[in-house]
């Protein structure tokens, strides 16, 4: 069978062997025992209602015993033959446009060079799934390549649910990721559920199909790190930043680290996901011990190197050796998967990578207390450091949170907040939510490196007209993404499609986009996907990270992201997404995000004129009622530009009266 009938065709009528278990893949840690007598049963039926009753008598076994190795029934018998990465779009079958290039979105999720986890359908973040099972994506599959322009699929926690009838300037799907009942939001209630097959975690951008490899959140993170050690009046080179976590986010971190001209040391515990990061470029060497490290991080010092340095091991022990040591570490972070702390998101310290894993499948209470023994060791080390002058911050994914359950020595001394900012508080929040900057990407669906560098050379040359009237208020930002964008190829960012994020306002995305539907339709460039990570102005609604700048009490609120969502939807996303848990964990952020497709026409351009001036603006109004200065200043600018805006602005109250 052709690609396109394999496609076509769904789920087989007649089942396809059996495959064996491919150990030089990065697979999914065993997932914790938690389904009774019962409801295993209960998770086989789950299973088996994909599937034509004749093959459940020989499923129902295999699927049992995948539920009892793994924790979960992944179907790996239905996991296609054909090689897994983004396609040029037009060899995607179908009746819609819009629905091939959410294939090719789908597709790079799973590519082997993006995803952590590629059996297991998981592309970053430990449990990040693009789908629950096998059977779910062949059949997602068939229904793209069957839809019309008059169609909507419905997508339940990776389960399409159907095909509706809809309308053209309707979304062409519909995502929801783990929408559960606030009361049964905490972790087991995930791991439950997940299970049994009804739910799942969507992590950000896997369960929205938006995901571009490491490079999505590079840019982020440069600017974090540029803007940290702006904060602490250092200049990069030869200084150190110090980080743990080479995972499909955190992996991002030393290249980052390399753009923006520093030293870095980023642990790592997993030996293979170390492996691939070196060989895609995204590290320049890799040290295996504490005394070879402290050698080369005194060389760079003393040289001035800008390196990337992996440390296959432990980060506590990085830590504990750098203070030991009397290594000045400058900025400080750490990146590991601690939105899911008992599922192998963080590594105890002192066990094995091998030994751990067994001991999260076959001891998890005994695990749960080694991870926060781990904790409290982390944190003690840190504030040795920062009370030497390090700069730390919390970088969003449950850090200061978790320690702080575990009993570690985080909190400040009111004991409401934590001692340590994230970096959202300190440097992403007031430097570039506020102003309506974030994460911005596209995706040349063509396939063609350069229909890429073509957009790259759009996109420079509108920021640089841009920048030549900016306010002074947002200069920084604008060189800061010219200067990115422009060494965008010579930083050889691509992992997957042919993709490129950028940090940009709405004007920015507005008119990048617009240039681009122009250069489609004059045939210079092939259909073009916008969309953006959820960790953005208005996507998410977090606590402790995207929201942790507002003040006024209403960052545990999530009207921002629900409306965010729902007002996508109405002004012309081709697909939208809405998720419990992302970047902190289940049951602490509500998040979503879309995605659009250019494609010439002048519909393409009224609806992205639509979109995403609504996408950036209903973040920065939200911000800019809870009194943060850039918000007010931004959201007043938008309203001189946009007649038909009217945002309601809040009064300042006079500190003496209260």
């Amino acid at each position: 069978m052709t690609f396109q009938e394999q496609i076509q065709q769904g789920i087989p009528s007649i089942l396809p062997p059996k495959k064996q278990y491919d150990l030089d893949i990065n697979h999914a840690p065993k997932r914790k025992e938690i389904l009774s007598a019962e409801e295993k049963k209960l998770a086989l039926k789950n299973a088996l209602r994909y599937f034509e009753p004749q093959h459940h008598a020989e499923l129902i076994t295999e699927f049992s015993e995948e539920l009892e190795k793994y924790g979960r029934i992944y179907m790996y018998r239905f996991r296609p033959d054909y090689r897994m990465y983004a396609r040029p779009i037009d060899e995607y079958p179908g009746k819609s446009l819009q629905a091939k290039a959410i294939m090719h979105m789908i597709q790079n999720n799973l590519d082997y060079a993006v995803a952590q986890h590629p059996h297991e359908l998981i592309t970053y973040g430990g449990n990040g799934a693009v789908f629950q099972n096998w059977a779910q994506y062949l059949l997602t599959m068939q229904y793209l390549s069957e839809m019309t322009d008059e169609q909507t699929l419905t997508m339940y926690s990776g389960h399409p649910m159907g095909l509706f009838p809809s309308h053209k300037e309707a979304p062409r799907v519909v995502v929801t990721n783990g929408m559960v009942i606030p009361n049964y939001s905490k972790p087991d209630d995930w791991e439950k559920m997940n299970a049994l097959g009804v739910s799942q975690y969507g992590q950000m951008t896997a369960g929205s199909y938006m995901y571009i490899g490491p490079q999505g959140i590079v840019h982020g993170t440069t600017i974090t790190v540029l803007n940290g050690f702006r904060k602490i009046k250092l200049n990069p080179e030869g200084n150190l930043f110090v980080t743990s976590g080479l995972g499909g986010m955190s992996g991002a971190q030393p290249k980052a680290g390399n753009i923006a001209g520093c030293i870095t040391v980023c642990a790592e515990v997993n030996p293979k996901i170390t492996r691939i990061r070196h060989e895609q470029g995204w590290i320049n060497e890799i040290v295996t011990s504490t005394d070879e490290l402290v050698k080369r991080v005194l060389s760079a010092k003393a040289n001035k190197e800008v390196v990337s340095i992996a440390y296959l091991g432990n980060v506590v022990d990085v830590w504990e050796c750098f203070d030991k040591e009397n290594i000045k570490i400058d900025l400080g972070s750490d990146q590991t998967s601690l939105h899911n702390p008992w599922a192998g998101g963080y590594y105890p310290v002192g066990i094995s990578f091998e030994d751990a894993n067994e001991m999260m499948a076959n001891n998890p209470e005994l695990f749960k207390e080694k991870v926060q023994e781990s904790l409290r060791r982390h944190a003690a080390a840190i504030n040795k450091h920062t009370a030497k002058g390090t700069y730390f911050f919390d970088y969003g994914n449950a850090f200061l949170l978790e320690a702080s359950r575990a009993g570690a020595d985080v909190m400040a001394e009111n004991n409401i907040d934590f001692k340590y900012p994230s970096y959202v508080q300190d440097i992403m929040g007031p430097m570039c939510f506020d102003y309506g900057f974030g994460p911005f990407r596209w995706v040349c669906t063509s396939g063609k490196p350069e229909d890429l560098q073509k957009t790259d050379l759009i996109a420079s040359q509108v920021l640089e007209e841009m920048s030549k009237t900016a306010p002074n208020e947002i200069q920084q930002q604008m060189q800061d993404n010219i200067k990115w964008i422009k060494g965008a190829q010579e930083n050889k960012l691509v992992v997957g499609s042919q993709a490129r994020i950028l940090y940009a306002d709405a004007e920015g995305r507005i008119k990048i986009a617009e240039a681009f539907n122009q250069a489609i339709a004059k045939g210079e460039i092939g259909a073009v996907v916008l969309g953006r990570d959820h960790h953005d102005v208005s996507g998410t609604d977090s606590p402790y990270r995207e929201t942790s700048n507002i003040y006024d009490g209403s960052r545990f609120t999530a009207d921002m992201a629900i409306q965010n969502v729902i007002g996508d939807s109405f002004r012309g996303a081709t697909w939208v997404s809405i998720h419990n848990g992302g970047g902190v964990g289940w049951g602490e952020v509500i998040n979503g995000g879309f995605g659009m497709v250019l494609d010439g026409s002048k519909e393409a351009s009224n609806r992205l004129a639509s979109m995403l001036f609504w996408d950036v603006n209903n973040g920065i109004s939200r911000r800019s009622w809870a009194r943060n200065e850039g918000a007010v200043f931004a959201i007043k600018r938008a309203m001189e530009v946009q007649p038909l805006l009217k945002v309601t602005l809040p009064n300042m109250v006079d500190e003496s009266l209260l």
